[in-house]
């Protein structure tokens, strides 16, 4: 597998339960989101673009994806929501496309364009690294069946560790509408149980 195989497989919308601890509050907040992604090939123009923007040469790409989100968590104010859109594109080291550098419209800790690194471990975990002026963010995504993605997020802000995530993402499927709350059944059918 190389990392456009795993947004290959990640195609589709999503139902997102999170679990956020800000660990400088000893606190948890818990929120849900929709996700849409969408690979994109690597003649996609949205690919072509944040190739250029970050100079980039296109023809170095193996591909991307665009995602796209809404979303809400416990301590939100009223009519605060979580919302946007990002372009992923993907310049591997070598030919198995394995790792290399993930170019971002949008960061995942900084709204700001920046330059990452992806990698695909020996369980075909996917994590990305992304370091910013003042932080840094370590994602890690794997499926536990077609239907069923987890992912954790850890976020260092000057040099301490402000922030962890877990999500279990759920494919949706006529099975499963997007407005009805999830129930453990649902994660045991995601996963073929």
């Amino acid at each position: 597998m190389d990392a456009m195989e795993f947004f290959r497989q990640s195609a589709g919308q999503w139902r997102s339960q999170r679990t956020t601890h800000h660990l400088a509050f000893r606190r948890a907040e818990n929120g849900d989101s929709s996700i849409f992604v969408e690979a994109l090939e690597k003649t996609d123009p949205r690919v072509v673009e944040i190739c250029t923007m970050h100079a980039v040469d296109p023809a170095t790409a193996i591909g991307g994806a665009y995602v796209s989100w809404q979303g809400s968590m416990d301590w939100d104010r009223e009519a605060e929501g979580h919302s946007g859109t990002t372009v992923f594109a993907l310049v591997p080291d070598d030919a198995s496309g394995r790792s290399g550098q993930l170019l971002r419209e949008r960061g995942y800790a900084e709204i700001v364009p920046v330059i990452g690194r992806f990698e695909l471990d020996d369980n075909n975990n996917l994590n990305l690294i992304t370091d910013y002026e003042t932080m840094s963010a370590v994602e890690q995504f794997w499926f536990m069946g077609p239907n069923l993605r987890l992912r954790a997020s850890t976020v260092t802000r000057f040099g301490g560790l402000s922030t962890a995530a877990f999500c279990a993402e759920i494919r949706q499927t006529e099975a499963v509408a997007a407005d009805e709350p999830l129930h453990v059944d649902q994660l045991y059918s995601s996963l073929g149980w």
